[in-house]
């Protein structure tokens, strides 16, 4: 299962795209929203994973362990890329935000919104049978150490337009 398959719906879109309509900057993409639907693809894989790990190491205690030195490795090769897409997010909120204040409550809200998301696939995933959560568990290794995983490869049309933006 490829990470782009792992959600039924773009997580984290209608926060990214709240955010982006709320204050949008300058520039064709930020203007039709594009930029924020891209950043919440990209970023909405990653939780996916996130959401996909946790759920194996809650279902599949066996292979915590597994599991989690493939995700180490994979988070280390995304390092660069899990912190860029961080502080985009964030980026986001300040600009959707109209002081201190009202960021400070933005924070708070859009990344409940984020968690909240991440738990319902984790659930999501948990309510599928036995058999196809033992499966997902079994491959979550090899899919991480797979090109399938490769964050910048996968989306490298929709991380280059984000990278337009500074």
């Amino acid at each position: 299962m490829k990470p782009r398959r792992l959600l039924s719906c773009s997580m984290l879109l209608i926060v990214s795209v709240s955010l982006a309509v709320a204050r949008p900057a300058t520039g064709a993409a930020a203007a039709s929203g594009e930029y924020g639907k891209e950043l919440a693809q990209v970023y909405g894989t990653y939780q996916a994973i996130l959401a996909r790990k946790e759920a194996c190491d809650q279902a599949a205690p066996a292979l915590k362990g597994a599991n989690e030195r493939a995700y180490a490795a994979w988070r280390q090769r995304h390092a660069k890329l899990i912190t860029e897409l961080d502080d985009r997010f964030m980026k986001m909120i300040r600009g959707a935000s109209k002081d201190e204040k009202d960021y400070a409550r933005n924070i708070g809200k859009y990344e409940g919104a984020v968690l909240q998301q991440r738990q319902e696939v984790k659930e999501t995933l948990l309510a599928q049978s036995r058999e196809e959560l033992n499966e997902l568990c079994k491959t979550l290794p090899e899919l991480l150490k797979s090109s399938d995983s490769d964050l910048e490869k996968i989306y490298a049309e929709e991380l280059a337009s984000i990278r337009r933006r500074p």
